[in-house]
């Protein structure tokens, strides 16, 4: 008999065509596996939303009812398209994303709808009914954002036309005719019956502009300056931008009227600035600035004081100024630890329990542990955005990335502390909980280019920056 051959030793071109074959094994698999979480994490996130208006419909009217049925079926059939459309347009995105904004979108739509039944709202007139009217109309912006704009680097040739832009869609608002001032704040337009705030595109707008901007512009910004206290200041001739948007904030305060948004867009070009930067000379100066700007704006403007006013003391007048205030902060009481259960609380009692006062008609009603839940929620969903901005490909894209988690967090922090009494209460409303198109719309645009920014990722931009 013949000895057996003696096995052979791969050889290195065999050992690299195996690893080759085995990358591209992985490659086609990852992104099944990420769109099947998604897929999982969809239908737990409708699930939840579900049963919560079953929940109230069986709380208060004893039987479950069918008004929500049919744009309750518009809204899951288009969040299953933009499923499907991110499976083939951004099949390696961040498969948590779109699961949390489906989750808090359909928990606000639950309270709106048992604030409705408190009414006895029902049809076109009902806040739910519009709420998820206007969630599909936001989803099939995000899908057509995402069909249109593939890949985020081509953004980056609009940077200043973006700032053009939200310069246009915040003076919208102060024209005659079409402006219309709302519950004290001039940031609405009316067009054919409908309302809108423009303000609230133009904050991803401002975002595409700030990424742009700093990108160009950074080395002038960052490396120059005089140090003071260990702490490097920028150069006198660098402030203009800081400048220039601080007294766009201040218009935005004094014009408008709206202490939220004036906040909301300072913080933003603050924080993308001292990312785009890293110095804290940045911070100090922009801090410094808004609070001389907000102090002076509480002893020269009525409403701007009126609001220090109750934050500070809301009991010197509880049946007219601090009203609202006192009926959410009772509301939050009274819910405690676990909440008084859907249906059983008295969120009705608050003026705008479903647009500025949600959060404290959720913790009335699910208590500070549902809270905790939605507040891990927004957590994650910003995490998620930062985690996207570290690891980008470009500089672009990181910026975009941080300036669009930042935009979600800061207006979280401005809506919850304002209801807590952390800082004066202003406009804003919780993002997808809180009824209202604009900003659903404007926070559905986030979640497209969130999406396509974790898509790139794993895909590199093949467009080069050319300032």
């Amino acid at each position: 008999m013949s000895k057996p051959e003696a096995a052979q030793p791969r050889t290195f071109e065999q050992n690299r065509t195996s690893e080759n074959i085995l990358q591209r094994i992985t490659a086609i698999r990852a992104p099944r596996l990420l769109r099947s979480m998604e897929l999982a994490l969809l239908v737990f996130a409708l699930l939840v939303g579900l049963a919560a208006v079953v929940i109230i419909d069986l709380t208060i009217s004893g039987k479950v009812q069918t008004d929500l049925l049919a744009p309750g079926i518009l809204f899951v059939v288009m969040v299953t398209a933009l499923h499907l459309v991110v499976r083939k347009v951004a099949p390696d995105a961040d498969p948590l994303i779109m699961p949390i904004a489906v989750f808090l979108n359909s928990v606000g739509i639950a309270m709106i709808y048992r604030l409705d039944l408190a009414e006895e709202l029902t049809g076109w007139s009902s806040g739910s009914v519009r709420q998820l009217v206007w969630s599909s109309i936001a989803i099939a912006a995000c899908i057509v954002l995402l069909f249109v704009v593939k890949n985020h680097m081509v953004l980056f040739r609009f940077t200043y036309l973006s700032g053009l832009g939200a310069l246009v869609l915040l003076l919208l608002p102060m024209l005659p005719g079409i402006g219309r001032e709302m519950y004290g704040a001039r940031v609405w337009i009316m067009i054919g019956g409908f309302s809108f705030q423009p303000g609230e595109i133009a904050k991803l707008l401002l975002a595409i502009f700030f990424a742009g901007y700093l990108v160009r512009n950074r080395d002038a910004l960052s490396m120059v300056g005089k140090k003071f206290a260990g702490i490097r200041f920028p150069r006198g001739r660098d402030l203009g931008p800081l400048l220039a948007f601080w007294l766009v904030a201040m218009c935005v305060l004094v014009f408008q009227r709206d202490l939220g948004t004036s906040l909301l867009y300072f913080g933003l070009f603050l924080s993308m600035l001292y990312v785009a930067t890293g110095r804290i000379g940045w911070i100090i100066l922009g801090v410094g600035l808004f609070l001389i700007g907000g102090i002076t704006a509480s002893q020269t403007l009525e409403y701007v004081n009126l609001r220090f006013a109750n934050w500070l003391d809301p009991f010197a007048d509880p049946y007219n100024a601090s009203f609202q205030m006192l009926q959410g902060l009772f509301g939050m009481a009274n819910g405690g630890l676990t909440g008084t259960g859907l249906g059983q609380g008295f969120p009705q009692d608050t003026p705008l329990a479903d647009s500025d006062y949600i959060i404290p008609s959720l913790g009335e009603e699910l208590g500070l542990v549902g809270l905790f839940v939605i507040l891990a929620a927004y957590l994650l969903l910003v995490g998620r955005g930062l985690r996207i901005g570290f690891a980008g490909q470009d500089d672009f894209g990181k910026l975009l990335a941080t300036g669009l988690a930042f935009s979600i967090a800061f207006q979280v922090f401005i809506v919850v502390g304002g209801v807590t009494r952390v800082i004066p209460l202003t406009g804003l409303t919780a993002p997808f909980l809180a009824a209202g198109g604009s900003s659903l719309v404007s926070n559905w645009l986030i979640v497209a280019m969130l999406v396509l920014l974790s898509n790139s990722i794993r895909n590199k931009p093949k467009l080069v920056i050319r300032s």
